[in-house]
């Protein structure tokens, strides 16, 4: 009898784990609250950049359904928990769709199923707020009817290498029962999995991951600021402390950080530090006001560049290049370019975009549409401003074009951040 799950959550992290299952011999079902998503599934329409409407046809060939009925879960053998958990407005982890996802599940959940959390969230969250929720409903006890464990996501969009068949899978599970039963899951479709000794370092590995990036990310960030300054090239640094083979990692400066992860995740370990021991972890938040300075740094290399052509900012055509918060994807969570593009808004700038990937363009007050010719809207700025490096990019030629070019990513022959 084929084995069944439930994949909550049809994004980013949710849709590529329904194609793995799938293709795995799972039958799975993509549980989604959003109608129209799950009606564009179901139709063989993406919405995913790492997914084309080819692989949608074909999860639905191999016997992927898309739905809002979470009467789904009772039939289920496995339910993985996909849903985003973004920063509340206070600045702590918000976790409503956990909340809401963990309720539909202890609604209809069934003796012997395995429930997976991948949402990143703080240590503590899969035992402290999952289970008595899973339990408070379904009148099942986790750990002797039903298993529970952690797994978090590791889906960096847009990569050609690392998918989730290649990329080790950590499991903790709060039983070595729950660690096998999410082993034997997620071993039928990913290279390697590895176990940890429970849910909580499985939750904070994912938190070091990225605490560990946002913090060397901050570093050369700030590197950048000096550099500069001092007349220093950062690239140059960068690229010849690259050199050594042993006991170093190249990071890159940058107009910010964007994204779900390195802006939001560390965060998350950063409240359970304050919440539980009473202290602040002080290299994440150094590391976030350091990168949250970035997009007010660059709109001051911008003006200093236009203070150099005697001229301000009021007034002066400003053409931005990428807008996502990755490269040769269509992805803008988190995009350090809307906080560049509202400032610069702010001084009185007259703001233009163009990115292969993103037609409109939504900011805190207004919505701008894509540029429709990048030729001419180069020669009409007083200041060219690339903000992502998409490949599609003619660089050399964008820069012999613009009257200046300011470049935040170190690709180009231009000025550089």
């Amino acid at each position: 009898m084929m084995s069944t799950v439930t994949v909550i959550g049809q994004g980013y992290v949710g849709l590529p784990l329904a194609q793995a299952a799938v293709g795995a011999g799972w039958r799975v079902y993509g549980l989604d609250v959003t109608q129209s998503l799950v009606d564009a599934l179901n139709v063989g329409t993406s919405h995913v950049d790492d997914l084309s409407d080819q692989d949608i046809s074909t999860m639905l060939d191999q016997g992927y359904c898309a739905t809002t009925d979470p009467q789904v879960i009772g039939e289920s053998d496995v339910v993985v928990i996909c849903v985003p958990t973004p920063l509340s407005e206070s600045g702590g982890p918000d976790l409503t769709a956990v909340r809401q996802s963990s309720a539909t599940i202890s609604a209809h959940l069934k003796s012997g199923t395995t429930v997976i959390l991948e949402s990143t969230t703080y240590p503590g969250t899969t035992e402290d707020v999952v289970i008595p929720i899973l339990e408070s409903q379904s009148g099942l006890k986790a750990g002797s009817d039903f298993d529970v464990a952690f797994s978090p996501e590791r889906i960096n969009p847009g990569d050609p290498v690392y998918g989730i068949k290649n990329t080790p899978k950590l499991v903790g599970g709060i039983t070595d029962h729950a660690t096998q039963s999410a082993v034997q899951f997620y071993g039928g479709f990913v290279d390697e999995v590895v176990p940890v000794s429970g849910p909580k370092e499985a939750e904070t590995a994912k938190l070091l991951e990225n605490t560990f990036r946002h913090v060397n990310i901050a570093l050369v960030n700030e590197m950048s600021k000096f550099c500069h300054e001092m007349g220093i090239d950062i690239w140059e640094v960068i690229r010849g402390a690259a050199t050594k083979p042993f006991g170093y990692m190249p990071f890159t400066p940058g107009p910010g950080v964007g994204g779900h992860c390195i802006p939001i995740d560390p965060n998350y370990l950063a409240y359970q530090v304050k919440n539980e021991l009473g202290y602040p972890f002080r290299f994440v938040e150094l590391a976030q006001e350091i990168n949250n300075s970035m997009p007010e740094y660059v709109v001051e290399r911008v003006a200093r560049l236009l203070n150099d052509q005697e001229r301000s900012v009021k007034g002066s055509k400003i053409l931005l290049l990428g807008v996502t918060y990755k490269s040769d994807i269509a992805d803008q969570r988190e995009s350090p370019a809307v906080p560049v593009a509202e400032l610069l808004l702010a001084r009185g700038a007259r703001v233009r975009f163009h990115d292969p990937h993103v037609t409109s363009w939504r900011l805190e007050d207004q919505t701008l549409s894509v540029v429709p010719d990048l030729g001419s809207s180069i020669d009409e700025a007083d200041v060219v401003v690339l903000l992502q490096a998409h490949q599609s990019y003619d660089l050399d030629g964008i820069v012999s074009r613009s009257r200046v070019f300011f470049d935040t990513r170190g690709k180009s022959k231009g000025i550089k951040l």
